[in-house]
C-alpha cells in the first residue's frame, strides 16, 4: 500500500486557499471595495479545463461562472467574495500579480495549477506561467524547488512560458503531490508516472 505524502492533494480537505493554483498560471486576482472582496478569474485553452476549475471552486464553496473571453476562449470567473480577499492580498502588490514570499504550493494548489495550465510533453511536464506577469516566473520556479520539484523555465519558442519538470523522480514527486486524475480531466494534462 502506497503512503500519501503529507502535502499530497489527497492528504487534506480542499480549502479556499488552494485556488491560488490558478494564480500560479495565467489566473488573475482583482480586489474590490478597499479590500473587502476579491474575484479570481482565468482564461484557459479548453472547455474541460474550465469545467474542472469550476468544479474545484465548487468543492471549496466558491461558485464560479463559465463564460467566454473577448477572444472567445473559455473563462472561469468567481463572484467578488470576502473569503477571496486573503488570496488577493497575498498575490497582489498594488494591481500587479506577485508571488507571496516563501510560497510553496501544496498538492491541491499544484493540482489546480495543473488543471489551469499543465500538460505533458515529449520531455516531461509543463506547468504554464502567466505571460503577462514575467516577474512571477522565477519565484514560482523557486516555489517548486521548495516543495522538492526543481523545474526549468522555458520560453515562448519552446511552448512556454512554463516551468518544465523532467526526470523520473521529479515527475513521480509531482504526480504524488497532484494526485489522481480528477473527473473530466484529459489524460496527459495531469502528471502521471507509468
Amino acid at each position: 500500500m502506497d503512503q500519501l505524502s503529507f502535502y499530497s492533494a489527497e492528504a487534506r480537505l480542499p480549502a479556499v486557499a488552494d485556488l491560488a493554483g490558478m494564480l500560479c498560471g495565467p489566473g488573475q486576482a482583482v480586489g474590490f471595495g478597499r479590500g473587502t472582496a476579491a474575484r479570481l478569474s482565468v482564461v484557459v485553452d479548453a472547455e474541460w479545463r474550465a469545467r474542472c476549475l469550476a468544479s474545484a471552486c465548487a468543492e471549496r464553496g466558491v461558485q464560479a461562472e463559465l463564460a467566454r473571453s473577448d477572444e472567445g476562449r473559455p473563462l472561469v470567473r468567481t463572484a467578488f467574495r470576502a473569503d477571496l480577499t486573503e488570496i488577493a492580498a497575498h498575490w497582489l502588490r498594488g494591481a500587479v500579480k506577485s508571488v507571496p514570499a516563501g510560497f510553496a504550493p501544496d498538492g491541491w494548489a499544484l493540482r489546480i495549477w495543473a488543471l489551469t495550465a499543465g500538460s505533458a510533453d515529449h520531455t516531461g511536464y509543463r506547468l504554464g506561467l502567466d505571460p503577462h506577469a514575467p516577474d512571477t516566473h522565477e519565484p514560482l520556479a523557486e516555489a517548486l524547488r521548495r516543495c522538492g520539484i526543481p523545474a526549468r523555465t522555458i520560453g515562448v519558442r519552446a511552448g512556454g512560458p512554463a516551468l518544465r519538470v523532467t526526470g523520473r523522480r521529479r515527475l513521480a514527486r509531482l504526480s504524488e503531490l497532484v494526485g489522481p486524475l480528477p473527473d473530466g480531466a484529459i489524460e496527459g494534462m495531469i502528471p502521471l508516472v507509468s
